[in-house]
């Protein structure tokens, strides 16, 4: 039997993987916190329900897509929440980028229910989104990530199983930490090349047929050069995640200097308006600090 999925979260990502599960051929019940988000996935046919809770009881496997730790907890808990509709033996998925240690916590309080909980992070952007490439990384229990399997084949293409519960949520956070790395130095070697008197967009070709070759140069030097930067990964999101990766690295022991720099410039941004767009403005911050346009 094809297992009912309950999806909530329909934003830039949310509704694009949702409507990838619909594709699949799963029966879908949604419900978003803003009403009327994503019209075409009714469409594609995809049931809204009222509350979370409808939408769970409608449901045997439910999928989370939401910004942050506490939404991922009321949607779950709160009142007419995920817990209170889902029946014991169900399966939640969340493919939120939330707190490890949450996530942990989250898992156990579900599993008191009889409900089984895996964390599903992705990474690739609303493109991956959009074409069901996503790289998911998995944590929880063995057998609730084989159930998942068939849900998160329907939105990605390499998925990996990690450990128990927040181990999804921790290799994302080294995600965020590495691709921080990378935005940055392109945004510096753009910029470098700009005031040196250099065509940009010549020398990120170049760069590409070297060791510098990465899907960032390829996919973000142009909107850098251009200084132009329509959504693909929100800096507000990345700054909260990159404050995830802090707080685990803090708990840990880690030194993350080039994080710390990146998680400062994004808040330099998101004061100054930029929050909304996609990441590689943090471009627009080393322009500004390099004398450019900012």
């Amino acid at each position: 039997m094809v297992e009912r999925i309950g999806f909530v979260g329909l934003g830039t990502m949310g509704a694009a993987m949702a409507a990838n599960v619909r594709r699949a051929g799963f029966e879908v019940t949604a419900w978003n916190r803003t009403p009327g988000r994503a019209p075409s996935l009714m469409d594609l046919g995809v049931t809204a329900a009222a509350t979370p809770a409808d939408m769970a009881r409608a449901s045997d496997i439910v999928v989370i897509c939401v910004s942050d730790t506490p939404d991922v907890e009321a949607v779950l808990f709160g009142a007419d929440g995920v817990a209170s509709g889902l029946a014991a033996g169900g399966l939640v998925i969340d493919c939120s980028t939330i707190s490890p240690a949450a996530t942990a916590t989250f898992a156990a309080r579900l599993g008191d229910a009889g409900i089984a909980f895996v964390d599903a992070p992705v990474s690739g952007g609303s493109e991956g989104a959009k074409l069901g490439t996503l790289t998911i990384f998995v944590g929880g229990e063995e057998a609730a990530a084989e159930r998942a399997q068939p849900v998160l084949a329907a939105m990605g293409k390499t998925i990996t199983r990690f450990g128990p519960a927040g181990s999804g949520q921790a290799v994302k956070a080294v995600n965020q930490v590495v691709i921080a790395g990378i935005y940055l130095g392109v945004a510096e070697g753009m910029v470098l090349a700009m005031r040196a008197g250099l065509d940009p967009a010549l020398v990120a070709t170049a760069l590409g047929g070297g060791v510098a070759r990465s899907w960032i140069l390829e996919n973000r030097s142009g909107k850098m050069i251009a200084n132009d930067y329509p959504l693909g990964f929100r800096t507000s999101l990345h700054l909260k995640d990159l404050a995830i990766a802090l707080d685990l690295a803090r708990s840990v022991g880690v030194a993350l200097p080039v994080s710390a720099l990146a998680a400062q410039l994004e808040a330099g941004l998101v004061a100054r308006g930029y929050g909304d767009e996609d990441m590689s403005n943090l471009a627009r911050a080393i322009r500004s600090l390099s004398g450019l346009e900012g």
